[in-house]
């Protein structure tokens, strides 16, 4: 682009207040968005304005260097305002700027250089537009890497149960909705997991649910789902995502704040999950508990507690001599008919029972091994602990 002239760039130089004076009520006048922004913003936004003029009559001085400080424009505002303005809005923005200096490019050019300043603020606006975008980028590259600290600070402290005031307040930061229940899904991840692929898997969990939250533990994931959708059927079409080995499902809870419980089922079966060698992918926790009783579990130990041995106990009909009977000859139902002296029929009968009481039916392999565990923990739990009984 040949290089304009000493009166045109005078001119320009001069009229440099009147263009952002024309500027600032063309953004007035044409934009919705600018005139709905709290005024803090719309001044922002017109100290960038100017600060665009500003740069343009400097660059316009010597056009055949490259247009060096555009990032300059936008150094003046905050970086909040990307918050603020979208990106969208700063291209519009950049369009009325050059569309006010087209339009006054007849008054300001010496008479024959028109073309050439008109040449020179497009030249220049494309720069600006691309200072923009990288700008953007910036802000978003920055809060992405922010968010992704305060999600793990928000997983930790929810994992251990540390609910106050500033975490709720984190929380609604992070865009947890709060409709609908909660579930915690943990496993492994296939290996370490860089920002783009930790991006793209908070994504995903993005994706299949209505909230989500991923935390990122090592080789561990833990996340945590909510909304008013099936959160099961959400954390089945994330197991591609997870690495090879257990992934376990915690109970559903009514929502992220009473998640700790189901957190703490989920870490304490994917430690147990092994023990189990045909369980599924995913296994729900609560399918996990006689093994999460082998690891320590208390959680686990006190629901069997309450939900096999308390109810069986306090049940008429003979039905925790009975499932003791049935376990402890072999699950045979002769054999346990003939040490009660009843009929086989009587046996199989109180069994169904059983399963009515617990959920659990004794006739099931599997859910035999986890009435067999809730008996011998109920034992331990409601016997004479005095030394004397235990001589």
């Amino acid at each position: 682009m040949p290089t304009p002239g000493a009166e045109t760039q005078r001119r320009v130089r001069d009229g440099s207040g009147q263009l952002a004076a024309a500027t600032m009520r063309r953004l007035e006048e044409d934009l919705d968005w600018y005139r709905a922004l709290p005024a803090e913003d719309r001044s922002w936004v017109g100290l960038v304005a100017q600060a665009g003029i500003t740069a343009f009559v400097s660059w316009f001085a010597d056009p055949s260097r490259p247009p060096h400080g555009v990032g300059d424009i936008f150094a003046a505002a905050p970086p909040e305002l990307t918050r603020s303005i979208s990106l969208q809005h700063t291209l519009h923005l950049v369009r009325v700027v050059v569309d006010v200096v087209e339009t006054h490019s007849d008054r300001l050019a010496a008479p024959g250089e028109e073309r050439e300043l008109r040449e020179a603020v497009l030249r220049y606006s494309r720069e600006v537009a691309f200072s923009a975008a990288e700008v953007y980028a910036r802000a978003a590259e920055v809060r992405g890497a922010w968010d992704a600290r305060l999600e793990a600070l928000v997983v930790d402290a929810l994992v251990r149960g540390d609910v106050d005031d500033s975490l709720r307040s984190r929380i609604g930061a992070l865009g947890w909705s709060g409709r609908g229940s909660t579930l915690v899904m943990v496993g492994t991840s296939t290996s370490a997991l860089d920002e783009v692929r930790a991006a793209d898997l908070r994504r995903a969990t993005r994706r299949a649910a209505d909230d989500a939250l991923v935390g990122i533990q090592g080789d561990r994931l833990v996340v945590f789902l909510g909304g008013d959708g099936d959160l099961r059927a959400a954390a089945v079409s994330l197991l591609p995502r997870f690495g090879p080995g257990p992934v376990v499902l915690g109970p559903q809870v009514a929502d992220l704040l009473d998640s700790a419980r189901s957190a703490r089922a989920a870490l304490a079966g994917l430690v147990a999950a092994r023990a189990w060698e045909q369980a599924p992918r995913p296994v729900l926790a609560d399918d996990l508990l006689p093994e999460r009783v082998l690891v320590g579990d208390a959680a686990a130990r006190r629901t069997l507690v309450v939900q096999a041995y308390e109810p069986l106990a306090a049940s008429q009909g003979s039905l925790l001599e009975t499932l003791s009977a049935y376990l402890g000859t072999g699950r045979s139902l002769e054999a346990a008919a003939r040490s009660l002296y009843v009929h086989p029929n009587t046996v199989r009968y109180r069994l169904k029972r059983v399963a009515d009481v617990t959920g659990w039916d004794p006739l099931d392999a599997r859910e035999s091994y986890v009435l067999q565990t809730a008996l011998a923990v109920g034992r331990l739990d409601t016997s004479d602990p005095s030394p004397d009984a235990r001589l």
